[in-house]
């Protein structure tokens, strides 16, 4: 009908997936409407310093948000409204206040959600993924506070570190035998360990919490050994889940955050993929051809920016042209991954996915001091991780991005 308006592109989740998806349908040539839908209040912002520097001094949102691009000025925010159900065949989507918002295309940008403890919600618990997380804690982090924190992760080590260096007597509580072992191995996980306790973190392995002791405030946690320990501040910090139930009954796969194809469109149960919805982000599982066709979850930094790009992309050509779409599906796509952690001292970095190998070697320097370290599957390297050596890591990350079949150190 004449002068009726078209329905927008929609993308659910107001981050930086969210963000850089509506910043690569413009720079793809789409202008038309579009409309991100966020649950939390504040316009999109940087999340990884918050369990680093940022937690050590006064946390607000101007010291991490994203500046506006004059591209997506036009762009219509809807913060603080989340999406409770959708309907792909009459391509709607559904918010919290039951009003029924059509779209002309879908990007699902849900992200994750803290994984929770089962145990009595007394005041004192916390957890590190959003701004208001980060405000909220940092208010605790006094001199002298007993801190205690579960998980031993990249978010658990940097909080455990910003914790100490505030003043905090830290503990920290986990299942496993080292910290952050499963994706950076032994070899590397040992000497975090020992140089967090050379600040004076304490950490029980091999141990998890199991109650909680305290009314009005927290006061001690109970280890399942029986062990007590005073506690002022619980953190939590044991991994994360993907926020797809409201993609119930949709027929998408979600059996690990969103399955996604290389184009980062969404797949059905079925196979069936689909041009008008794409997944970008931490919820999106999707093949990387540096590595194989084997569809994965990445939650590092880089890898909302790269597929908010990647679907922009894709979706503006399928929007504004069928020849641009085909050559934009045929587009390869492998995006490398990469991350870095502040804890003390300790300035790591790694390209790559460490998780995947088999064989971990010292490549350069010494593990006490500055070192690289390269991670292997069969004879092809697949990730580098750097303790200190910045600068050292750079042709490394080009021989995984080419196929990782160097073994021995680069020059």
């Amino acid at each position: 009908m004449d002068g009726v308006a078209p329905p927008p592109v929609i993308i659910v989740g107001a981050a930086m997936g969210g963000l850089r998806t509506a910043e690569g349908l413009r720079k793809g040539g789409y202008m038309g409407p579009l409309t991100v839908i966020g649950e939390e209040p504040h316009a999109p912002y940087n999340r990884p310093p918050l369990s680093k520097d940022v937690l050590a001094g006064v946390v607000t949102h101007e010291s991490v948000a994203f500046p506006q691009r004059a591209s997506t000025a036009d762009v219509e925010w809807m913060l603080g409204a989340r999406v409770v159900a959708i309907d792909l065949t009459a391509r709607t989507v559904t918010t919290d206040d039951e009003v029924v918002h059509p779209y002309a295309a879908l990007v699902i940008a849900t992200g994750l959600r803290p994984r929770r403890l089962d145990l009595p919600d007394i005041p004192g618990r916390h957890t590190v993924r959003t701004l208001d997380d980060a405000i909220a804690l940092r208010d605790e982090l006094v001199p002298g506070a007993h801190v205690v924190i579960v998980g031993s992760g990249f978010i658990g080590c940097e909080v455990a570190a910003t914790a100490r260096k505030l003043g905090c007597e830290v503990t920290v509580v986990s299942p496993s035998a080292l910290p952050i072992v499963r994706p950076l191995g032994s070899l590397l996980a040992a000497e975090i360990l020992a140089r967090q306790e050379a600040h004076g973190v304490a950490f029980r392995l091999g141990h998890t919490v199991t109650g909680l002791v305290g009314g009005a405030r927290l006061h001690e946690v109970v280890l399942d050994d029986g062990t007590v320990l005073p506690s002022d501040v619980l953190i939590e910090a044991i991994g994360s889940d993907c926020n797809s139930e409201w993609l119930a009954g949709a027929g998408l796969d979600c059996s690990d955050g969103v399955l996604a194809d290389a184009a980062m469109r969404a797949v059905s149960v079925d196979g069936s993929v689909h041009d008008d919805v794409y997944v970008v982000g931490d919820i999106a599982r999707f093949p990387n051809a540096m590595f194989d066709d084997v569809p994965r979850r990445v939650e590092h930094w880089n890898i909302p920016t790269d597929t908010g790009k990647r679907a922009g992309f894709v979706l503006a050509a399928w929007l504004n042209s069928p020849e641009a779409f085909s050559d934009a599906v045929q587009t390869p796509f492998a995006p490398m991954p990469a991350f870095w952690s502040n804890q003390f001292e300790m300035a790591l970095q790694a390209y790559g996915l460490p998780g995947l190998a088999d064989g971990i070697r010292l490549l350069q320097g010494s593990l006490t001091s500055e070192a690289v370290v390269g991670y292997y599957r069969g004879d092809r390297m697949v990730g580098v991780v750097g303790l200190g050596m910045k600068a050292a890591l750079l042709p490394y990350r080009k021989v995984i991005a080419e196929g990782g079949l160097s073994v021995s150190p680069v020059t």
